[in-house]
């Protein structure tokens, strides 16, 4: 069946400052399980808790960039680069920079409140 999405859903996103999250296609939007595609845009200065997150996720950077520490290293992605995180991966993310940056995340199977295992914040 052919779905036509015409706007994304405004989702409340974790961190010390706002950030905006558009999703596209998941569970709050498409009604979808299997994956979930969002828009992110977040500021200078915003970080999120740590997390362990029981899906995959793919994450282009559109604009800025896009910091992504895990438990051994620490990852700058920037505009027109892209990174995995493999499920069960300990991250963090993070926009330290001038001008935050805006990303695509997709996550499969799709992102859920009860399957990213954020870190106290």
């Amino acid at each position: 069946m052919i779905q036509l999405i015409k706007s994304p859903s405004r989702i409340k996103a974790a961190g010390n400052k706002e950030k905006i999250i558009e999703e596209f296609f998941g569970r709050v939007n498409s009604n979808s399980q299997k994956i979930s595609i969002a828009r992110m845009k977040s500021s200078q200065g915003w970080e999120e808790p740590g997390q362990c997150p029981e899906f995959d996720e793919y994450t282009v950077v559109l604009k800025g960039s896009l910091q992504v520490h895990t438990k051994h290293e620490m990852f700058l992605v920037t505009e027109g680069q892209a990174i995995l995180v493999n499920a069960g991966e300990w991250i963090k993310y993070s926009t330290p920079f001038a001008g935050g940056a805006e990303y695509i995340a997709v996550c499969v199977p799709a992102f859920s409140p009860e399957t990213v295992h954020r870190d106290e914040f």
